[in-house]
């Protein structure tokens, strides 16, 4: 386990020690892990042009820190308990040893295939042992992983793959959520269909006999684990060598290869797992996210792992076979640490209270909660009903981009506002700016969210373009890395994010950009031209409103919703699709042809009072248009 802040006087001196000597504090914080060679330098940077490093001239294996140690010093502790969407499947769990033993004969079975360091592996699979297993084997060789949510369609597969190049993809024949069962293997034969330069494809096999192996392409994971040798020496990783690369939406249509590099990312995920939830030797930590995400990717797997805690992973969904299933692993599994997402608070929260009367979640010490701002409401239902009153809600901000979390309470450490994340982590140099990137100074005050000094867990670079990773978050505010975030500071220097200031909507958790599912839509045969933006939603926190220009603008739009949802739903995922249309004549558009969503968001909320300047727009009557056909869409529902 990473030492962790003990008290809130423990905190603000790590915190100014971080501030005012952050090479000396990060070395610190650094020695606590496993390294072949130590750095020459703690850190270089310029954020002109987005060249960041950390630990430069080290070397380690991510894999070492959060296997080999704890397989050696605690060989028979529980490190992944995995829990099955059908309750008559049970569960499963493996030891630090045990982790050891899969990992060294897969990253084996990879190394047969040809994959060397360097090279990429893209997994599509859902929350299974064997998701782990993949990662942390290409880990172990060097070979960068990119995972790919198993919710995605083939065509988004496709997108992700031809960006990458992967030597292998590594897939099951199926997953189930809920009542649902879905042949992943198809899906991923229709991407493969499209990406020649995938080699070699590994299939889980579940029992589902409706798939096509394709002779000489397609491997069965347990044929090719039969044959593996279970031992397998990590590979010496330079520090800034590539660990992962992760697919995160943009306010344009291509997706970002989002990638992290190993030291950095393991120092960072290590210190802030450990010391976000207070960590404690015996805890037992559960985190919904899906590996297909980047919370899954850092908190799930890695944080936990290397702190040596236990962690649980679950395939299916909150609400099957009952809504009450969440809890009953809980109780199950005596899990200590629970987080989740708000989406997934308010969705639960819909069913009443009447469920708690039959579960004790005695076991629980802290909640979390990822993904997206917490409005008040659903804190106050969490905390009261999920823990009793008795456990601190650690609000956590971050992005795919910043590896970990950035501000956030400390569990029994920091003093709780509902729905603040209070506290910038030790080593976290916020700072809100205004439009112009002046710095707003003082508390009770509120702009866009800046962070001004590096930290080990950021992002380096998008991958095969770094242009854009410089344009995207260091060109907005020069010299600042601009999240994209707004946010309030209260008069305690607290930090409340407010939401997306750019083009990117925070549906559930996943971010989706407005250009992803403008295309998809605008593939319809009717659809002339879209603009899709985000509104307030009680249960999934942004919904997607879609205004639609139509060649036939008599259709139905129920059936061209139902149309819609399906073009969506194969290009993206389920999750993307829109939860209202709206047909439109035009759509508000200054004279250089920019679409003026602020002005179709504030729409779409019926905040039809503040919806600012339209002087700028070519045609300002397109706003009242869309505003009478809204209030006329509404009185006809």
């Amino acid at each position: 386990m990473i030492d962790s802040i003990k008290s809130m006087s423990n905190y603000i001196d790590a915190y100014q020690k971080s501030i005012q000597e952050p090479e000396i504090f990060w070395s610190e914080v650094a020695a606590q892990f496993v390294w072949e060679r130590n750095w020459d330098s703690v850190l270089k940077w310029n954020f002109q042009t987005a060249d960041i490093k950390w630990f430069e001239g080290a070397k380690c294996n991510i894999t070492a820190n959060c296997i080999d140690r704890f397989a050696l010093t605690m060989p028979d502790k529980k490190a992944i308990i995995w829990e099955g969407n059908d309750l008559n499947t049970g569960s499963k769990s493996l030891t630090f040893k045990e982790l050891q033993i899969e990992v060294s004969k897969f990253s084996n079975v990879l190394k047969g295939l040809g994959v060397k360091k360097g090279d990429r592996v893209a997994i599509y699979l859902p929350m299974l042992m064997e998701g782990a297993i993949a990662m942390l084997s290409c880990a172990r060789i060097g070979a960068i992983h990119t995972v790919i949510f198993a919710g995605f369609s083939a065509q988004s597969i496709t997108d992700r793959v031809n960006d990458c190049d992967p030597k292998v993809i590594i897939t099951s024949d199926s997953m189930v959520r809920g009542e649902k069962k879905i042949n992943l293997k198809k899906i991923i034969d229709e991407s493969i269909s499209q990406t020649p330069q995938v080699k070699h494809c590994i299939v889980l096999n579940r029992g589902d006999e409706d798939i096509n192996m394709n002779h000489g392409k397609d491997h069965w994971w347990h044929e090719l684990m039969h044959e593996a040798s279970s031992n397998c020496e990590p590979e010496n990783m330079n520090a800034e060598d590539p660990l992962f690369i992760l697919y995160t939406s943009g306010s344009t249509g291509k997706p970002k290869g989002v990638l992290h590099t190993v030291a950095g990312y393991m120092v960072y995920v290590g210190y802030t797992f450990a010391n976000v939830f207070n960590i404690q030797k015996d805890d037992i930590f559960w985190c919904t996210a899906d590996i297909g995400w980047i919370t899954g990717h850092s908190y799930s797997l890695y944080g936990s792992l290397l702190n040596g805690i236990t962690t649980v992973f679950f395939e299916g969904i909150p609400t099957y076979p009952d809504h009450g299933r969440f809890w009953d692993i809980i109780d199950k599994h005596h899990v200590t640490i629970f987080y989740t997402a708000p989406t997934a608070i308010r969705a639960l929260e819909s069913f009443g209270t009447s469920v708690f009367s039959s579960k004790k979640l005695s076991s629980l010490r802290v909640l979390g909660s990822v993904g997206e701002p917490i409005n008040e409401e659903a804190w106050h239902w969490y905390h009261k009903n999920v823990g009793k009153g008795n456990c601190p809600i650690v609000d956590t901000w971050w992005q795919t981009e910043t590896g970990g979390i950035l501000i956030s309470p400390i569990a029994n450490i920091t003093p709780l506002i509902p729905a603040f994340a209070t506290l910038p982590l030790p080593g976290i140099q916020p700072m809100l700016v205004d439009e112009n990137g002046v710095e707003i100074m003082g508390n009770e005050v509120e702009g866009n969210l800046c962070i001004k000094f590096p930290w080990p867990g950021m992002a380096r670079s998008l991958y095969k373009n770094h242009h854009r990773f410089l344009e995207t978050y260091f060109s907005i505010y020069p010299s600042l890395y601009f999240t994209g975030d707004g946010c309030k500071r209260n008069k305690d220097g607290y930090y409340r994010i407010t939401g997306r200031v750019d083009d990117v909507i925070n549906v559930s958790g996943h971010r989706i950009g407005t250009g992803e599912v403008e295309d998809a839509i605008e593939a319809h045969s009717n659809v002339v031209e879209c603009a899709v933006v985000g509104y307030n939603h009680d249960i999934k926190g942004q919904a997607i409103y879609a205004y639609l220009i139509c060649l036939d603008k008599t259709v139905d739009v129920k059936v061209l919703k139902n149309e819609i949802d399906k073009i969506v739903s194969d290009k993206i995922g389920v999750f993307s699709r829109p939860e209202q249309i709206q047909i439109v004549d035009g759509l508000p558009k200054t004279r250089s042809g920019k679409i003026m969503r602020r002005i179709l968001r504030k729409i779409a909320e019926d905040d039809y009072a503040n919806l600012g300047d339209v002087s700028t727009l070519l045609d300002a009557s397109v706003v009242d248009q869309i505003i009478l056909g809204k209030t006329k869409k509404i009185s006809q529902s």
